[in-house]
């Protein structure tokens, strides 16, 4: 299942933006986990693949949330996510341990306004 952005009238005319995301990934038994460092959002899936789906499907929910109740820009500076107006083009750098078991993605997430899920 795939998250859909939907823009209501109600919020349409409003500023769409860019966050930068960390999207971690580890085995645990037969399923993969799958969360988002900024937004504390997981999930799990039987695939990297299924995990990965669900994962961007939690976060739209979570960023829709957010914004239903009008609480995004708060969230976003109570967790020090920081909101682009326009596209990031610098380089995204994170530093793991080598030892690490996990596989972690940087995603530079759309944020439309009146998205749902």
């Amino acid at each position: 299942m795939k998250a859909e952005v939907v823009m209501s009238g109600t919020n349409a005319g409003q500023m769409e933006g860019y966050i930068i995301l960390t999207h971690k990934f580890y085995r645990e038994g037969r399923k993969w986990v799958a969360l988002c460092d900024e937004l504390g959002t997981s999930t799990f899936g039987r695939t990297l693949i299924e995990a990965d789906e669900r994962l961007q499907e939690a976060i739209w929910c979570h960023l829709n949330t957010l914004e239903d109740v009008g609480e995004r820009e708060r969230f976003f500076k109570d967790h020090k996510i920081q909101f682009y107006r326009t596209r990031p083009t610098q380089e995204i750098q994170i530093r793991v341990s080598a030892d690490s078991d996990e596989f972690i993605r940087p995603r530079i997430q759309r944020i439309p306004t009146g998205i749902t899920c």
